[in-house]
């Protein structure tokens, strides 16, 4: 399994068991994807994308995980909520990822804004990662 993919698994993995999560967005309110129709709030495993992160010495990659959380509520405060959630689970967290070890996780930002196309606010996160194969 690929370091992205492994560190998808284990992300949703977090998430889909933090209480304080699924509560603002339902049991089924995770997901790699979003949906045709609407089904708000919701979190979406935006995207992984992964560069070469190695040294002389180690191989590694560095990722850039973006997620999304989408509300139909007026205004921003029920994505800010998630966000805040999202945030705390896996800042920093140290996640077990199949035939990788997971070197850092941080957040590196949230932007707010509103779907142009539809009634829909988005808190779009951005986390970095760097993995290195398991030995």
């Amino acid at each position: 399994m690929s370091a992205a993919s492994a560190l998808q698994t284990a992300i949703f993995a977090r998430l889909s068991g933090d209480a304080a999560l699924t509560a603002l967005v339902g049991a089924n309110g995770i997901t790699d994807r979003r949906p045709d129709g609407p089904a708000a709030p919701l979190l979406v495993i935006e995207g992984i994308d992964s560069t070469d992160h190695s040294t002389a010495s180690e191989t590694g990659e560095a990722h850039v995980v973006t997620l999304e959380a989408w509300s139909e509520a007026a205004g921003h405060r029920e994505v800010q909520a998630i966000a805040a959630v999202v945030r705390a689970a896996l800042h920093d967290a140290a996640l077990v990822i199949a035939g990788h070890r997971l070197v850092l996780l941080f957040h590196r930002d949230t932007r707010l804004g509103r779907d142009g196309k539809s009634r829909f606010h988005r808190a779009q996160m951005r986390f970095r990662a760097v993995t290195e194969p398991q030995d």
